[in-house]
């Protein structure tokens, strides 16, 4: 059974010890809920794939307290001091190669060269963290490959009994995951769109961003597969028009005769989208089949600041597993 804490400084200590016993504990960061480990104990690393499903080869974000402690793991250039500067605490995570002497299990990077870490901004994961005294792998805290949690409902949902403990750190503000920066190469790579905004980071780099396609066969940072937070129903996006057997996540106006709407944003805000974007996901595929409704369609969201990473999200979402 998944123990349920709150965030009171007795059960964050509680759920660091858990940590530090090598169990793994879900809990809230401004983008969505993270399934936490100690990421310098490989057998507690293991354990997140095992509980999520997730193939070892994909590789996971440690999440740090403060940049200085980020920093003390990886060869951290010029530039990322300067977007760390910039952005965190916050959604971006930097990709770096890793250093000898860095702690973190091997099995956290799927046994790369490089490292995906970031500060995150939210309180409970801030505290965490410094209770813990070391770095926390997390993936986002659910089954992989399904619908990303940004509440705690959702991780019960999914890990119910598959993990020690949750603590209930509220709705996730950003509701996307992290912004996904390649900065181990010649020149920095955009690898996931996310809750740093494309047009922010090019303007604090002072040149445009190439974007790498996805790499289902070695991807070099979580949320690159090509089918990837995807619920249950078939998901149309893009769609202008509603079938009969179709739930609708609408956009703006909805579209004439839907059975059954979520509202992403009526006056057409996509921060607010954005952080509505799971929780939408998730109500649908739950209560469209009482409705005996078989299917999701998508309204068409603009592709410009966090409406990339929307869009990017929806059309993982639709895309089949491959077998």
């Amino acid at each position: 059974m998944t123990e349920s804490l709150n965030r009171t400084d007795r059960d964050i200590a509680a759920a660091a010890s858990l940590l530090r016993d090598g169990k793994l504990v879900a809990f809230g960061t401004e983008t969505v809920y993270g399934l936490g480990a100690d990421a310098t104990n490989a057998l507690a690393v293991a354990a997140i794939f095992e509980a999520k499903g997730r193939p070892l080869f994909n590789p996971l974000i440690c999440h740090y307290e403060s940049a200085e402690a980020a920093f003390a793991d990886v060869l951290a250039s010029p530039l990322a001091e300067r977007l760390a500067d910039t952005f965190w605490p916050g959604p971006l995570t930097l990709v770096l190669p890793r250093l000898k002497t860095c702690p973190v299990a091997l099995l956290a990077g799927a046994g790369l060269e490089t490292l995906a870490i970031r500060v995150p901004a939210h309180p409970v994961a801030q505290r965490l963290i410094a209770a813990l005294g070391r770095p926390v792998a997390a993936p986002s805290a659910n089954r992989s490959g399904g619908i990303s949690p940004t509440t705690a409902a959702h991780v019960l949902a999914s890990l119910e009994g598959r993990i020690a403990a949750i603590i209930d750190s509220g709705p996730c503000r950003v509701g996307l995951e992290s912004t996904v920066l390649d900065l181990s190469g010649p020149a920095p790579v955009l690898l996931r769109p996310g809750g740093v905004n494309l047009e922010a980071l090019e303007a604090s780099i002072g040149c445009k961003l190439s974007a790498i396609s996805h790499q289902p066969q070695a991807p070099h940072s979580p949320g690159m597969m090509r089918s990837h937070y995807a619920p249950r129903l078939p998901l149309r996006i893009n769609a202008t028009s509603i079938q009969p057997n179709e739930a609708l996540l609408a956009f703006g106006p909805p579209i004439p005769g839907a059975r059954l709407t979520f509202q992403l944003s009526a006056r057409e805000n996509l921060n607010e989208a954005a952080s509505k974007l799971f929780e939408g996901l998730h109500w649908l595929d739950n209560t469209a089949p009482a409705h005996a409704l078989t299917a999701i369609a998508a309204m068409p969201i603009p592709t410009h600041a966090v409406g990339r990473a929307i869009t990017d999200r929806l059309s993982r979402a639709a895309t089949p597993f491959d077998n």
